[in-house]
Formats: structure tokens, sequence, C-alpha cells
């Protein structure tokens, strides 16, 4: 399976910060050796392929670093050259994975699931937000090449609500957003997702797949009706009990488990998936990289089902 990096692009953060960056590195250097897993870098998204998605004077004002502090304050991050390029190839990653996805099956994005950007606005860690270009993108060179309209889901199981990717997308029959997220947690303003399922703080294992069941049947009710060419599944590990910002009580076999339902019904379905790692903000930074591993060896295996399913 091909799974996407860019953690050689690293951000200039104060001490202090809050923001994981080291994340990254470590789950790449973790799964890295793995066997049927290809690690890869990843090329950064040009400026016509941001537009898709992101407002012109926004874009302008990133790349020109010309962001206002109180803009900068609200994406959390300082305006840096190394912040453009690493959300550049944040994007790139998951536009890469998902081309592999519609070929093999299952792909990742090591990193991704920025879903806080919205057209016109970074966030919460957030800049561009990587599944919405990568979705526009990919069904606009599906029309290119003279196929069907591409009917695209976004499976978001970060604790966080997607509300930067449910703007872009909101009305818009063609994208289908599933949000399940912690109801009282960030951000406190939501948007309207297609599907979105709040849960209560401490929610765990049971309650929490309870919910994911009930969400998933009502996806797929939604592909019987009009099937999806290609899914993007944010696995965020931010549920997870031990997580500063989650507010949760997913243990990492509930993670487990979430990924495997997920995964094995998109694969039943026969609906391609490209993962992003999206959020995971462990007390234990290691506790956050092994989940996000263990993800990855799901996916993978996955991939490897794909691969050998007869056509």
């Amino acid at each position: 399976m091909k799974a996407f990096h860019s953690d050689h692009y690293t951000l200039p953060l104060p001490p202090g910060h809050r923001f994981p960056r080291s994340k990254y590195r470590l789950l790449r250097e973790c799964v890295e050796g793995r066997a049927d897993l290809e690690s890869v870098e990843a090329e950064g998204a040009s400026d016509d392929v941001l537009a898709l998605v992101h407002a012109e004077p926004y874009l302008r004002d990133v790349i020109d670093g010309t962001l206002s502090a109180a803009e900068q304050r609200a994406i959390g991050f300082p305006w840096s050259e190394a912040m453009v390029e690493r959300s550049r190839r944040s994007v790139g990653a998951t536009i890469a994975a998902a081309r592999a996805a519609l070929v093999e099956g299952v792909a990742a994005n090591l990193a991704g699931g920025t879903h806080h950007a919205s057209a016109t606005r970074g966030s919460g860690y957030c800049v561009f937000n990587d599944v919405a270009v990568a979705a526009r993108l990919l069904q606009r060179e599906a029309i290119d090449a003279g196929g069907n309209a591409l009917r695209v889901a976004v499976i978001d199981l970060d604790v966080h609500q997607g509300d930067g990717t449910a703007a872009i997308f909101e009305g818009d029959a063609s994208v289908f957003t599933l949000s399940l997220h912690g109801a009282r947690n960030f951000p406190f303003r939501k948007a309207s997702s297609d599907l979105d399922v709040g849960l209560p703080d401490g929610c765990g294992d049971a309650d929490y797949l309870t919910a994911l069941a009930g969400a998933l049947d009502a996806l797929w009710r939604e592909h019987a009706a009009d099937p999806f060419g290609l899914a993007f599944y944010l696995a965020g590990a931010d549920p997870h009990e031990g997580d500063r910002l989650g507010r949760l009580k997913l243990t990492a076999a509930g993670l487990l488990a979430r990924d495997r339902r997920v995964l094995d019904g998109l694969r039943a379905k026969r609906v391609p998936v490209a993962l992003s790692m999206a959020g995971g903000y462990g007390q234990d930074l290691d506790v956050t990289v092994a989940i996000q591993a263990d993800t990855l060896a799901v996916a993978t295996e996955s991939w490897r089902q794909w691969k050998n399913a007869p056509r």
C-alpha cells in the first residue's frame, strides 16, 4: 500500500506550542520498514489546484505572507515559508493517495485531514483543506478522462467536526459529508454536514461503535441510491481516552474496531478509499503514533484484500 508523507517540511513553532509536529516523522519512521507498505514523499499542490477550493484572496494572503495577525491566530501557526510548503505537500499527499486508491483500492496520507480550513480562511491548525482539494481535483480528472461524474464520500471520524469541509460542500450532491465528533468540542459553532453525529463527553467504545454503525448504515443507503466512486476517511486518533483535546474515552481496541468497520464496509461496497491521519494530541505522543500505526496496519490489510479480490 502506498503511504504518502510530507514531514521533511517542518513547522518553525515557538517553544511550548501544543501542535504535535514530531508526530508525523515518528509515524513515518514507525511504519517505514513494514512489508506491503511503500512510503513515498509527496509533491506539493500547485496554486491552480488549490484554487479549485480556496478563494483567490485567501490563497494569495497565505502564499505571499500577508495574513493578518488575527488570521494567523485562527490557524494557530505563525506564517512562514515552511508553513506554506508543508501545507501544499499535505494536500499533495492526499491527492496522490486518492489517485493511488482509484487504482489499488486503498492508499494513505501520513498526515492530512485538515478539515477546519474553509474556502476563505484557515482554522484549527488547518491552512488548506486537503480532502476538499483532492475531491475536486479527482472529480475534474474523471470528467476530463471521459468518465462519469465521480461521487465522493467523506467519512470524518476525527473527534472535532469537519466544519470547513462541510461548508465547502454544503448543498453539493456530488459529495456526501459524514462527521462523527464530540458535540461539545471544537469548533463550538458547527457547520452542517450531510450527516452529523454529535457525541457526549466521555463516550466510550460501545456507544461510539453503535453510533458509527447507524451513521454507516445511512451512508450505505446513500451509496445504494447514488454510488460513491471514491471515499476519504479521516481516521483521527483523538477520540482516544488519552488525548489531551479529545474528551471522548475510546480505547485503542475501540479505535481499531472503528477502522475495521469503516474499511471493511468500503471494501464490501467496492468504494476506493484514501485515508488521512487527521488529529491526535495524546498526553503520550508514542500512544498516538501507535494508534495511527495500527490504523495503517488495518488499511494495509484491506489493501491486500482489495488486491486479491476477484475482479
